[in-house]
């Protein structure tokens, strides 16, 4: 998945597996037509597309079929981040974390977990 970008589509349908995993077909459907209102068939041009991307793997579950993500949360964040990041504020944190603490007002709970976060970061940085 390192070159793959995901569209908002895809992030709806990935969500709704890292929630619960399998899915049937039909469960996805429902699911996403009483969250972001699609039809039947968006949800399932939008599986066939991903099933090809190699995002999710369709498997026999019964009668249907159900789906699995093969992409973990945790890296489609990492690479959503990281591709916003450079596409933004040229790759830049500080940058970012500056025009988001003056344009948001960062609470002292926010604050208190950035800190962390970086003292964190701080602990592992190689020296």
């Amino acid at each position: 998945m390192d070159n793959v970008k995901l569209t908002a589509s895809e992030w709806n349908i990935l969500n709704c597996l890292w929630a619960q995993s399998p899915r049937t077909v039909m469960q996805l459907v429902s699911q996403l037509e009483e969250t972001v209102g699609w039809a039947r068939s968006t949800t399932i041009t939008t599986l066939h597309r991903m099933e090809a991307k190699g995002l999710v793997r369709c498997q026999r579950a019964g009668r249907g079929t159900a789906y699995v993500p093969l992409v973990e949360r945790e890296q489609a964040a990492l690479l959503e981040t990281k591709s916003f990041l450079d596409r933004v504020y040229q790759g830049s944190v500080g940058m970012m974390m500056s025009a988001m603490a003056r344009q948001e007002g960062l609470s002292l709970e926010q604050i208190a977990q950035l800190r962390a976060i970086l003292d964190e970061a701080e602990r592992e940085a190689k020296p």
